[in-house]
């Protein structure tokens, strides 16, 4: 496979593909950085790699010579052609033309053997955070995700208390995933080139996470919290029973004025605990 405009735009003309703006298409074209990603996955011959969204197959093709298998989803039929093109050869990768968010994933692997399980993708920005989801609440035991996605989002995933990024998401995706910054991507590696910022970070499954009595009640107790940004617990939860509440955050030297924002997780574990 040739990583070149000119090679790109060519084989767009000739297989009459069009960039579709409903899909998110940003297709990153640039090989150092997608070295970079392969490198920092750190993928090899046990590795089964989820990728959503290959476009034209650049990243694949690299994630094909790394990776004992390749499974990929792409909603978009119009690109077969161009893909089988770019993909000639890569005897271990697999396309499901589907919307990977209705897809049946554990179904779909259960024919591959595997030690590792990664998802290394692209994703689309516009579906982002749903993508990521639906590995936790379908219980995909994925080992480590690597994806480049918006930079304003991946802040988001990857915040700490104190600071205006952290809010819901993070403490919910914090307590299954140590979460980093591995890249900064340029815009100029794209085609067409995004009008955002963008990085690669790394979700690494957590082998010990904190002991939950009641996992439902967590993610309520923590999406309320937020409801109201700027608003103190005691605002914010006034449908609990904030005595028990206070009696947490004493341990923690605070009080009910305090705003979620402040918090980290451990602190919602044990309130979500002990209510």
């Amino acid at each position: 496979m040739q990583y070149s405009i000119n090679s790109f735009k060519e084989k767009m003309e000739k297989y009459n593909f069009n960039l579709k703006k409903m899909y998110g298409q940003n297709f990153i074209i640039d090989e150092n950085t997608i070295n970079n990603i392969i490198t920092s996955a750190e993928i090899d011959k046990d590795t089964l790699v989820i990728e959503i969204g290959p476009g034209a197959g650049s990243l694949t093709y690299k994630l094909a010579m790394c990776a004992k298998s390749v499974v990929c989803y792409e909603i978009d039929t119009t690109l077969k052609d161009l893909l089988m093109d770019n993909l000639d050869g890569c005897n271990n990768v697999d396309v499901i033309y589907q919307d990977f968010l209705k897809s049946d994933l554990m179904n779909d692997i259960k024919k591959y053997s595997y030690k590792k399980l990664y998802v290394v993708a692209n994703l689309p920005y516009y579906i982002t955070t749903p993508i990521i989801m639906k590995f936790i609440e379908d219980n995909i035991e994925v080992d480590k995700i690597v994806v480049m996605v918006q930079k304003e989002v991946g802040d988001r995933f990857k915040a700490k208390p104190n600071t205006k990024e952290y809010n819901s998401l993070s403490v919910y995706l914090n307590y299954y995933f140590d979460i980093k910054k591995l890249l900064d991507v340029s815009q100029n590696v794209f085609i067409p080139k995004p009008n955002v910022d963008s990085i690669v970070i790394e979700l690494k499954r957590k082998d010990n996470k904190y002991k939950l009595k009641n996992e439902k009640l967590f993610f309520n107790l923590v999406r309320d919290s937020f409801k109201q940004k700027r608003k103190t617990l005691k605002n914010n939860l006034k449908n609990y029973d904030l005595t028990k509440v206070l009696e947490v955050l004493k341990k923690y030297n605070l009080d009910l004025t305090v705003r979620a924002e402040q918090l980290p997780l451990e602190i919602f574990v044990d309130i979500s605990n002990n209510i």
